[in-house]
């Protein structure tokens, strides 16, 4: 099942390749003084169409998308009238004959319980009613279904006058296309609905001792240093609501340092000077979006898992700078280090080691990859007894890519 989902998905992509592709050759074809053969022109006038339908069938098949793609379609289409539909209602039409549109469901109901493409003559239009315009020019209609995968989700009807073979055809192609289109729209609210669960892991693996020793610390200071005491308990009040925010994938790198800066403070009140912090953060990078609880997770592994079992503490560094068209950041300690192989095998989802350096650098990895691409990964350097740095690269401008609303 999971190799036959990987192999759409690469399927999908390629169509996004091909379509990227025809998009450029468009743009230079236009720029182009030599208009081409009339075979040419009506390839790209099609091609260029189709690129108009894609953006708003990338919401998946919804009344506002069906409104906004449906006359692209009539024109890929060339015929008097179009309809899209799904099981239950009619999302869009487009053209001519409009008072067969309340019947336009009826029409697209065989296709769907069937999964087939069907042909409908005038009979089959009108049903029991009978038409009323003499030269209605809606006497036919080609009926082809809409998938998401293995599901039937909807119909794309091609009304004319009489149908034909290249009609028929024409119909199953487009149909097919715009399934890709509603396919390429789940994948990415599959997308989105993985990176939620992955932000939902790693709000859980916020460790229960973390909680339970900073309410200690912030209780040994209640008596002794009372002012402490309720800064050290607003830093926490901040770290938490940050750590459950709801708004977005992605925050600006400066909002992300502002929230380790809470959770250090408050890590520094139970280590005192065993905990030394360093910061060498370029300026220019921290309007830069990044995934929301990217960075934290990475120092929260740096003090349990480098510092808290070294004797005497340690340092950690944490870096950003400005690498041209991306921004490096960089956690680094010089604790007990780690196995190398074990590591690896955690990045690669084959082993787990303690369950938040796990969780922790598993999710922030998983994510990166998912977002930016595979090149954009974590990048583990360590050595039992040697320290751990961990670095990634994020662009500084992606598609898609926007940073949510401000940290309290």
């Amino acid at each position: 099942m999971a190799q036959d989902g990987w192999m759409r998905a690469v399927e999908i992509l390629a169509v996004l390749v091909v379509l990227v592709l025809c998009a450029v050759a468009i743009r230079r074809f236009r720029r182009s003084p030599d208009l081409g053969t009339e075979a040419e022109r009506a390839t790209f006038d099609t091609l260029h169409t189709a690129s108009l339908a894609a953006p708003p069938l990338r919401d998946g098949l919804t009344p506002e998308g069906a409104q906004r793609a449906i006359r692209h379609l009539r024109t890929l289409l060339g015929t008097p009238a179009v309809a899209l539909a799904d099981g239950s209602r009619l999302l869009a039409w487009d053209g001519e004959g409009g008072h067969h549109q309340h019947q336009a469901l009826r029409h697209a109901a065989g296709a769907i319980a069937s999964g087939r493409t069907s042909v409908l003559d005038a009979a089959q239009i009108d049903g029991d009613e009978a038409c009323g315009v003499l030269d209605c020019p809606l006497r036919s209609a080609v009926v082809a279904p809409l998938t998401s995968g293995d599901t039937v989700v909807g119909a794309l009807i091609a009304y004319g006058g009489q149908a034909s073979a290249a009609l028929v055809r024409a119909t199953g192609e487009v149909a097919m296309w715009v399934s890709t289109q509603i396919e390429l729209a789940e994948l990415d609210r599959s997308r989105t609905r993985a990176i939620e669960a992955e932000v939902r892991a790693l709000r859980a693996q916020i460790s229960p001792h973390f909680v339970y020793n900073s309410l200690a610390a912030i209780a040994s200071f209640v008596r002794t240093d009372p002012e402490r005491a309720r800064e050290l308990l607003l830093e926490f009040a901040d770290f938490t609501r940050y750590a459950f925010r709801r708004g977005g994938e992605f925050t600006t790198l400066a909002d992300e340092l502002r929230n380790i800066e809470r959770y250090l403070v408050l890590e520094q009140a139970r280590f005192g000077d065993r905990l030394r912090v360093r910061l060498r953060v370029a300026p220019e990078v921290l309007p830069v979006a990044v995934p929301y609880l990217s960075v934290q997770p990475l120092v929260e592994n740096a003090v349990r898992h480098g510092l808290q079992a070294k004797e005497g503490g340690g340092l950690i560094t944490l870096g950003a700078a400005d690498s041209g068209a991306e921004a490096l950041i960089w956690v680094e300690d010089d604790g007990v280090g780690a196995d190398p192989a074990l590591i690896e095998k955690i990045l690669a989802g084959q082993a787990r080691g303690t369950e938040s350096e796990s969780v922790g650098l598993g999710n922030v990895d998983a994510r990166l990859r998912q977002v930016f691409g595979d090149r954009f990964g974590l990048v583990v350097e360590t050595a039992e007894g040697a320290g751990t740095k961990v670095s990634f690269r994020v662009p500084k401008y992606a598609p898609g890519v926007h940073a949510g609303p401000p940290a309290p």
